[in-house]
């Protein structure tokens, strides 16, 4: 069996355990018992179970950001993003609900984060100056708050919605940039 292959039957296995356990009591026991492969090929693989969770998450996001940087909008690459998210509701909801080290929370802020410099840095062909690292932090913070907060409360709003009033978040001066750039509108 191919590694990534173990590493996707573990990343099912999570989910099914996330049905019934929240994520702090759900134990790699749990995990290696219900997918079948002994503790250590999940050891071999990751580091914890938060270590797979944040692997599964950059496999479902990997996507939409090759797309978005590859010339599609923030817009467009939002609404892709949360539409992974409603698809896996269950493992996202129980994922952004831990607060403990390693977290999707923080993992979810550090990808997207960096993933903007590198495309600023990849269009521009400069580094971002302190104070719009700054912006850029804030609103990347406060971006993954609110996609909590969505999915935490029912995704109530449709996702085109929800990148309409992330865009409309964005403070002026990232605005400015990204527009420069090709990225919004």
């Amino acid at each position: 069996m191919k590694k990534s292959d173990i590493k996707y039957k573990l990343a099912e296995a999570m989910k099914i355990c996330m049905k019934t356990t929240t994520v702090e009591n759900i134990t790699v026991k749990q995990i290696v018992e219900e997918c079948g492969v002994s503790r250590q090929s999940f050891y071999r693989n990751f580091i914890d179970k938060y270590d797979l969770i944040n692997w599964y998450f950059d496999r479902l996001l990997e996507q939409s950001f090759k797309e978005m940087g590859s010339g599609e909008t923030i817009r467009e690459g939002l609404i892709k993003k949360f539409e992974y998210i409603k698809q896996e509701r269950l493992f996202f909801t129980a994922g952004f609900k831990g607060d403990d080290q390693n977290n999707l929370k923080e993992h979810d802020f550090i990808m997207i984060y960096e993933f903007y410099c590198d495309l600023i840095r990849k269009k521009t062909g400069e580094n971002l100056d302190k104070h719009t690292r700054k912006l850029l932090e804030m609103y990347c913070q406060s971006s993954i708050y609110m996609t909590v907060q969505w999915l935490m409360k029912g995704m109530k709003e449709k996702e085109e919605e929800l990148a309409d009033l992330m865009i409309d978040a964005m403070p002026g001066t990232l605005h400015t940039l990204f527009k420069s750039i090709g990225l919004v509108e």
